[in-house]
């Protein structure tokens, strides 16, 4: 029998390094990164419609229901499968945009499996990836649901096996645009390509950290305050900055201390996504 409605989680991730090697013909750049997921997110409620009708709620200020990437992966998905189906979907929205943890990307990526699994599509997860590709180059990685190295422009994924850790976010008051920043003449663009293993012996840097720094005092202000602390590093083209610890308290501790005006989360590090069950 079908369902008619399912819920399920949208984690976030962290790019706890992020090296540019040089920029393609197609204006895509290839990278180098590590992506660990997390267990805070948003939310996605999918609930089965008999018309072909796609119901985004509740709509985000500023940003266009047919501009959410949670609509498109459903249109997306909908043509792809010629399915004659809709959905309504709520959701419930609290990571923050342009922070650089995935938020977009995330939705994006958990409105494909949901509804995959929701219509009875029976695309697996090889073919989920390539249509989440065309949406945003951070999209497979939540589609294929581990923690993960990878390269190309973020679409060439292996799993990778990481230490439990604690990571306190931090989330400065403004919004980083992605091509803005890989747009901007002054990026880094030429680091030299590392290995799994030198990773995991001896970390990485963020390429787009100063630059955004730079442009954005918010971001450096919130990794100045963090870095007190322990090593605090950018993600993504930012604007979240964070820091890693071995338990739940140390992180809490530093936490309450915070500016009143840097807004955040704790989370611990997850090997899975919650997602996998629907593939």
């Amino acid at each position: 029998m079908q369902k008619q409605h399912i819920s399920l989680a949208a984690p976030a991730k962290l790019n706890l390094f992020l090296h540019i090697l040089g920029q393609r013909a197609d204006g895509y750049h290839e990278l180098q990164t590590a992506f660990q997921l997390l267990d805070h997110g948003d939310r996605l409620d999918l609930t089965l419609r008999q018309d072909d009708g796609i119901h985004l709620e509740p709509v985000i200020p500023g940003l266009a229901v047919q501009d959410n990437l949670v609509f498109k992966a459903a249109k997306l998905l909908q043509s792809h499968c010629q399915q004659k189906q809709g959905a309504d979907i709520y959701l419930h929205k609290i990571l923050p945009a342009g922070g650089g943890i995935g938020g977009g990307s995330s939705d994006a990526a958990s409105t494909l499996v949901g509804l995959n699994h929701l219509w009875q599509c029976g695309l697996n997860k090889k073919q989920l990836c390539e249509l989440g590709l065309s949406l945003g180059a951070d999209v497979p990685v939540f589609i294929n649901g581990q923690t993960a190295w990878a390269e190309g422009v973020g679409e060439q994924l292996q799993a990778l096996e990481l230490e439990e850790k604690w990571y306190l976010v931090l989330a400065p008051n403004c919004h980083v645009s992605t091509p803005e920043i890989f747009s901007n003449k002054c990026l880094t663009r030429d680091s030299s390509a590392i290995t799994v293993a030198a990773f995991l012996e001896q970390g990485g840097r963020n390429d787009c950290q100063q630059l955004v720094s730079s442009l954005y005092p918010e971001v450096a202000e919130a990794l100045n305050w963090l870095s007190q602390f322990a090593p605090a590093k950018m993600t993504g083209t930012g604007a979240c900055v964070f820091a890693s610890f071995d338990d739940q308290s140390s992180a809490e501790a530093i936490f309450k201390q915070r500016p009143e005006h840097l807004e955040g989360f704790i989370a611990k590090g997850i090997q899975e996504s919650p997602i996998l069950v629907f593939i």
